[in-house]
């Protein structure tokens, strides 16, 4: 029988698997809600520190043939940046998760987090759920780019991915899985350190500044997946860059500013990974039409999350275009087929898009972004009747 990892790398060599492949990334609502509504073999999977044994056995459940780690699980700090009445977060108290992984983060006394770079945010209640949302920006008022180099950076040697070969072994136990490492982002990262207007005031007015920033960043990216590659490459087949450069109708920056300042830190990040024979798959959320032929250009193999309503994001269009060098990832709509569709609307979405853009291979069906608190469970568990791959 074929395995999760020989159907992934079957689709992503754009050759037809015996069925279509499958991801889920989801809010931690919608997370409980699955766990509420299955029956879960938790005790098979075993305790580990870096993933949820619980959230893991409903990806085992349904089936699901892709698996993230991420730098956030594996970070160990120096105490100096622990601040007074500071704890590490438990698994259930980081909104951000959308896969069974842990992240490092930060609690502090007033109920707010801190992560591993200094963001700081807090959890905002909504009607259905929760989120975290920035509380400050920690460069944001800083003045010259002294001050910006006088920050607080992450070093290398603030992570230890040394227990990465035996939570890998640990998720292989069960059956060989797609897995992939998450490495961060750098235009992200960087407005949410000196935030968002600053930062983008800052390319046009004083690029230095956050030329710096994501260069920083870059650099420390460049290290940690040279040193996780060194620990794992060999049984690692993916890693996996996030960086929002777009919104619902258009990209955030100019195009030639982004060809200019983002895609030459994305190359060097992509280089190291490509020089090891690891394939490439890259987030960028809305409008990422235009920036897609670049994108392949610098050696991305698989692209998420597709929101096949911003604008360009034509899944046919996509698929004709790009299809023959490029596999998508998502596609699944997070804001009205989900939330307001019936589980009919939702399985006429899967099937078609699976005709569509897993046609030949060359697709992985999963959600546009996060399914979020207001998808009814009985919709989310429908994406994943295995009937319909």
């Amino acid at each position: 029988m074929i395995t999760p990892r020989e159907r992934v790398l079957t689709a992503l060599r754009h050759e037809q698997p015996d069925r279509c492949p499958v991801d889920l990334l989801a809010t931690p609502e919608v997370w409980h809600n699955m766990v509420n509504n299955l029956e879960l073999d938790v005790e098979s999977v075993g305790h580990s520190d870096y993933f949820d044994p619980t959230w893991e056995a409903v990806m085992r459940k349904l089936e699901i043939d892709m698996r993230v780690l991420s730098y956030d699980q594996f970070c160990d700090p120096p105490d100096s940046i622990m601040r007074p009445g500071g704890v590490v977060t438990q698994f259930d108290e980081v909104l951000g998760r959308s896969s069974p992984s842990r992240m490092w983060r930060q609690k502090l006394p007033d109920g707010t987090f801190t992560s591993i770079w200094g963001h700081h945010s807090q959890i905002v209640e909504h009607a259905t759920g929760a989120y975290a949302e920035f509380a400050s920006y920690p460069m944001q008022n800083a003045q010259s780019l002294d001050e910006i180099k006088n920050y607080e950076w992450p070093e290398p040697d603030w992570w230890d991915f040394s227990p990465l070969p035996e939570v890998i072994a640990h998720l292989d136990s069960f059956q060989p899985l797609h897995i992939r490492f998450r490495i961060g982002s750098i235009f992200e990262i960087g407005w949410q350190l000196r935030g968002m207007r600053e930062f983008l005031e800052d390319l046009a007015l004083q690029p230095e500044i956050p030329m710096y920033i994501m260069e920083r960043l870059t650099d420390i990216y460049c290290e940690n997946t040279k040193r996780v590659l060194d620990l794992v490459g060999d049984r690692l087949d993916m890693m996996f860059m996030y960086d929002d450069v777009a919104i619902q109708n258009s990209l955030m920056i100019s195009k030639r500013m982004w060809r200019k300042m983002v895609k030459p830190l994305h190359a060097r990040i992509f280089e190291i990974a490509k020089s090891r024979g690891i394939s490439i798959m890259y987030h960028c959320d809305g409008a990422i039409y235009p920036l897609v032929e670049e994108l392949i250009e610098i050696g991305v193999d698989l692209l998420n999350p597709i929101q096949t309503d911003a604008k360009g994001m034509d899944p046919q269009r996509l698929k004709d275009e790009f299809g023959d060098r490029l596999s998508f990832h998502g596609g699944i709509d997070i804001m009205k087929t989900l939330p307001r569709g019936t589980v009919e609307d939702v399985k006429n979405e899967v099937t078609e898009r699976i005709r569509t853009l897993g046609k030949q291979g060359g697709y992985i069906m999963s959600s546009s972004h996060h399914i979020q608190p207001d998808t009814p469970t009985e919709n989310a568990l429908a994406m994943y009747d295995v009937s319909l791959r």
